[in-house]
């Protein structure tokens, strides 16, 4: 037969990756230079992706650790190829994750910059709130992020060139492998979330350092690794029959105090935002004295208790000191960052307002700003409040800046006061709104009048001078109080200190970088002033510092109120923990600890707010 008539045999068909600019990639074997620029093409950019996001607030090659730094860009890795296989084309993977990590990035600088801490999973609760104080913080852009954003432009321009597609497959049988990608992302991501792994790979897990956390574990690593805090699990050995039987013990003690107690006092509650004495920082000077009626309660006034409050935020998060001071609970067995108000409270709880309201008082919450921010008008009502005003309740109230001051809000107080049943005693719960962040900004309705010595920061000027106005409001507050019949206690304090933007200086003038603050100066960013005053006779006391979740127990043993099982079990607990935070505990003896490292005694606390948050609640 003619050689020339045989049939060749079919080619056997072949999967390939098509690549316009060095042709059809076979995965065979031939042609393996073009096989291996696909493959550079497909590994690259998402690495060059991870240092780019991590360049709008940090070095990465200098501060992400090693392993840390692997692990990023393996997530960054499996998302684009996830997208590969979803879309088919590479070009369209990347850029897609280009364009994410870019808004991702620049958005977790602003948030750096005006909260101090970094983005966190459950911010996506906050957005509401966060997007209705905005217009007060100022948005140009630094120098860092321009550069940054260029090259995340320029990046996403030159991705243009990228042809390589997957040929072959219809979208359907793509999902396959898209599919098994995400299994593989799932199953890397639940191992980052090992504390066997984080350790053995130097992975930084202490989550009341979010910052540091973030600098050295990297964006992406922490983000994943901060997903597992989402949900709080039932702590070892819990069971809600044992938290019962620790409270009855309590209860009784309880029965015994309400049967022996008189007149029930009124209690006032200011929650001031932003209201901090930066001096813990330490020295500065002043061109004059920025809270001086507070600065002269602390020399030991008349029925007036004094100290220093340790709080779980610095910079915002307002919720979550409002929610220690009213539940009792803290925030150290909660992922930082997260906010109860919006993840955890979902029915009524026997927090003290609800107590306060079984004692026959008369309970109203107060916050001159928006009633949807943190869920205030849907927690309110749950913690035992009977009233709830909000901005659209005060009649032509005072701003300073763009917000209700704080004397408008101490006008409100003294209105429910002469307004309020006569057969009942009054507590009154105010969360103000006059110093919010930022600071940057000049207004025509406020001149800064307190200047720092040596300073050019007005963010601090301004701060400072907010401050002396709700110092001043604090003292008008007291001063009406003084001269009513009824007895009354008065308890003020701040839930934060403000953002590193006005705390800088201080820092730098002492010393100390604010990026850069190792574990005992970062707890003096975590530090406020309190007072607790009555215009009858109680025990004056300074330098009683104490923290937020003990602070209202500590009103009511103070003021002559009878204690609930609850807030007397955290009496009892605080002379073993006389500070229990989100970023610091100290013992008895004075030693620091953690409280997730703490047994014994914290372990009841662990599970008795478990109880209380969850399963001593109006809904399952």
């Amino acid at each position: 037969m003619n050689a020339s008539r045989k049939k060749k045999k079919p080619e056997k068909k072949r999967f390939s990756w098509k690549n316009d600019v060095f042709g059809t990639v076979h995965i065979n074997g031939k042609r393996l230079a073009e096989v291996m620029a696909a493959v550079v093409l497909t590994v690259v950019p998402p690495a060059v992706c991870f240092y780019l996001t991590e360049f709008y607030t940090h070095n990465p090659f200098a501060e992400v650790r090693p392993w840390a730094q692997l692990f990023n860009i393996v997530l960054f890795e499996l998302a684009a190829l996830f997208l590969f296989c979803l879309t088919g084309r590479l070009k369209t993977a990347h850029r897609i994750v280009f364009t994410v990590s870019m808004l991702y990035g620049i958005a977790n600088a602003y948030v750096v910059r005006f909260r101090t801490n970094p983005i966190v999973p459950w911010d996506i609760f906050s957005w509401k709130t966060a997007a209705s104080v905005a217009d007060n913080y100022d948005f140009t852009p630094n120098v860092r992020m321009v550069v940054v954003t260029l090259l995340f432009i320029a990046a996403i321009v030159l991705l243009r060139f990228v042809k390589v597609r997957l040929t072959g497959l219809v979208f359907w049988k793509r999902l396959i492998p898209a599919t098994a990608v995400m299994v593989v992302l799932c199953v890397f991501a639940n191992t980052l979330q090992q504390e066997s792994f984080q350790n053995s790979h130097r992975l930084y897990n202490k989550l009341f350092t979010p910052v540091y956390m973030t600098d050295v574990d990297g964006l992406a690593v922490t983000f994943v690794m901060n997903l597992a805090y989402m949900s709080i699990d039932r702590p070892e050995g819990y069971d809600a029959e044992e938290a019962r039987e620790i409270l009855a013990d309590y209860e009784s003690q309880e029965e015994a105090e309400t049967e022996a107690d008189g007149e029930l006092p009124n209690i006032i509650v200011v929650m001031d935002e932003a209201f901090s004495d930066l001096s813990v920082l330490g020295d500065f000077e002043t061109n004059e004295d920025y809270m001086p009626y507070l600065h002269s309660l602390q020399e030991g006034a008349e029925n007036t208790v004094t100290g220093l409050l340790n709080v779980s935020v610095c910079g915002g998060n307002t919720a979550n000191t409002e929610f220690e001071f009213l539940t009792g609970n803290t925030m150290a067995f909660l992922p930082q960052g997260s906010i109860p108000y919006q993840q955890y409270i979902t029915g009524a709880l026997d927090a003290l307002p609800a107590y306060l309201e079984g004692l026959g008082y008369q309970t109203i919450a107060t916050h001159p700003y928006n009633a949807t921010g943190w869920e205030r008008n849907t927690v309110y009502p749950l913690l035992g409040f009977s009233e709830s005003v909000f901005r659209e309740g005060y009649i032509s109230p005072e701003y300073v800046r763009q917000y209700v001051s704080d004397k408008s809000c101490v006008d409100k107080i003294i209105e429910f006061y002469e307004n309020k049943d006569e057969d009942k005693p009054l507590f009154a719960f105010a969360v103000t709104m006059q110093n919010h962040g930022g600071y940057a900004d000049s207004y025509s309705n406020f001149t800064p009048d307190i200047e720092v010595a040596d300073s050019d920061n007005f963010s601090l000027d301004q701060y400072l001078s907010l401050i002396k106005l709700s110092d001043a409001a604090l003292e008008q507050l007291i001063t009406y109080f003084s001269g009513v019949d009824e007895k009354t206690a008065v308890v003020f304090f701040g839930d934060h200190q403000p953002s590193d933007t006005a705390a800088y200086t201080i820092l730098a003038k002492n010393g100390m970088a604010w990026n850069n603050l190792n574990e005992e100066e970062l707890k003096l960013r975590y530090q406020v002033p309190y007072v607790i005053w009555a215009n009858y006779d109680i025990e004056e006391e300074t330098g009683a510092d104490t923290s937020v979740n003990y602070l209202a127990a500590e009103v009511l043993s103070r003021i002559g109120v009878p204690l609930d099982a609850y807030r007397s079990y955290l009496m009892d607990l605080k002379e073993e923990y006389p500070i229990i935070s989100a970023v610091r505990t100290v013992k008895a003896d004075g030693t620091e600890t953690q409280a997730s490292e703490e047994s014994g005694a914290m372990d009841d606390y662990r599970k008795l707010q478990y109880y209380e948050l969850f399963d001593n609640t109006g809904t399952d």
